[in-house]
């Protein structure tokens, strides 16, 4: 078994499964914010989507990560160690889904507090955007091994 290919992939896993549980979370608050709209007859802001949509990026990262360890873990004078890439790809991915995840937690209160007063999209964007770095250098980091 090719250690080295196997921690491409479970970047790239690891990272999607966290993108899931984030969007499903942020989902879920954006649901409930409309919900409350509807029923107090206020307009349903589109903009929660972005909330919802936000974990999904992570997985974009997987996968660009996971592109970048197979062509360094395929290289002819193997410019990676497999072992290192195993490990490299369970930490990164990992850092992936948990930022994931708290992205998702930080849309969901976001979409909450915007669909109940209409008001601070960019502070609630910011915070989502905070967990979002996690992501950004878990994969920067990964790809200049």
């Amino acid at each position: 078994m090719d250690f080295g290919m196997l921690g491409a992939a479970i970047v790239m896993g690891i990272a999607a499964i966290g993108s899931a549980i984030g969007i499903g979370i942020a989902g879920q608050g954006a649901i409930g914010a409309w919900k409350r709209c509807y029923v107090n007859n206020k307009p349903a802001p589109f903009i929660l989507t972005v909330f919802a949509g936000a974990p999904l990026t992570q997985t974009i990262y997987g996968f660009l990560l996971m592109n970048s360890m197979r062509g360094k873990v395929e290289a002819a004078a193997n410019a990676m160690n497999p072992g290192f890439a195993l490990g490299l790809g369970l930490a990164a991915g990992l850092a992936m889904c948990f930022s994931a995840i708290a992205q998702g937690k930080a849309g969901a209160a976001g979409s909450d507090a915007l669909g109940e007063t209409g008001k601070g999209f960019s502070q609630y964007i910011m915070v989502v955007g905070l967990c979002e770095t996690v992501a950004l250098f878990a994969m920067v980091f990964g790809m200049i091994q």
